[in-house]
């Protein structure tokens, strides 16, 4: 499936009428130099059905068109769009944060397509579950030339049907920072997303999680094509998991810390082995453990990578 057949779908009509009453959802699009794929973004965002939003975007100080492509969408279909000098992703979701007025919100980048009905979805999951604070659904990747993957990534399906902090924490269950769907209210009493970090979804999603428990997770909502390139962050895996082990330090006095170190080296170490095998060589010394989780994945440094699963 490519993404040409949601271009051609959202072509064929923006929803109006939900975003004329007072919205349940706020949906904050950050936009940084996406100049090729922010106007499917949106429309994808705008073609939406069966729930009250608003779309709020923001452009953290593109260099590339995307300013103008944006202030021309958000003139003929009147949703707030918000133009300044880089401050950087956690500074412009913050700012977002602040304009929201729905009662749940989810973010999204410029770059992926949001599926038909997801905010009806995920919506209608947390008025029906009102002690949740958040719910979680799956994603489907999708290649820089849009084509998207038939099946859910099937790493997100650890986590149903809900995710406990302790889980979380440990590195055994991930959640994907683009299928999300949060309780303002509660995210803002938690102090949003936390300047410390250049990650913005896994401290905060620790955070609800540490305050206020486990959290549902949805096996059919898928919430995000996910467009995967070479500038994700994810391709720097050095980088990555050296700020997981910064931001597991909140909870140093937790019991479980001392095991999630260990945990997260052990990750650190299996991507490094499967994608780079002389960098997981060089860091050896400083990722390697006796505990199951590393000796697990030791032989991965030596197993070739075509023969290797992800």
């Amino acid at each position: 499936m490519t993404e040409n057949v949601y271009v051609k779908a959202f072509a064929q009509g923006v929803e109006t009428e939900q975003r004329e009453l007072p919205p349940v959802v706020s949906v904050l699009l950050t936009s940084y130099n996406h100049e090729k794929y922010v106007e499917v973004a949106v429309r994808s965002i705008l073609s939406q059905k069966g729930v009250a939003f608003e779309l709020i975007a923001l452009d953290d100080g593109s260099k590339d068109s995307s300013p103008e492509i944006l202030k021309k969408l958000s003139e003929e279909f009147k949703f707030r769009f918000i133009h300044r000098e880089n401050r950087g992703v956690i500074a412009t979701l913050n700012e977002l944060l602040e304009h929201a007025r729905g009662k749940y919100f989810c973010t999204f980048a410029s770059d992926d397509i949001m599926p038909p009905d997801r905010l009806r979805k995920q919506s209608e999951f947390l008025q029906a579950h009102p002690n949740a604070v958040a719910c979680f659904g799956q994603v489907k990747p999708m290649s820089e030339d849009g084509v998207v993957a038939e099946q859910v990534d099937p790493a997100y399906l650890k986590a149903v049907p809900e995710i406990h902090f302790e889980e979380f924490l440990l590195g055994l269950k991930p959640l994907h920072g683009c299928a999300e769907m949060l309780s303002v209210e509660a995210v803002r009493r938690v102090g949003g997303y936390d300047s410390r970090f250049f990650f913005e979804d896994y401290p905060l999603f620790l955070k609800l999680l540490y305050e206020y428990g486990p959290q549902p997770v949805t096996p059919d909502v898928v919430c995000c094509h996910y467009r995967t390139h070479g500038n994700n962050l994810h391709a720097n895996h050095n980088r990555m998991y050296a700020e997981f082990l910064r931001i597991i330090e909140l909870y140093k006095d937790h019991k479980l810390y001392p095991q999630a170190v260990k945990n997260w080296k052990a990750n650190w170490f299996s991507m490094l082995a499967y994608a780079q095998k002389g960098e997981a060589l060089r860091r050896l010394p400083q990722l390697a453990s006796f505990s199951p989780a590393f000796l697990k994945r030791l032989p991965k440094l030596f197993i070739p990578k075509f023969l290797l699963k992800r």
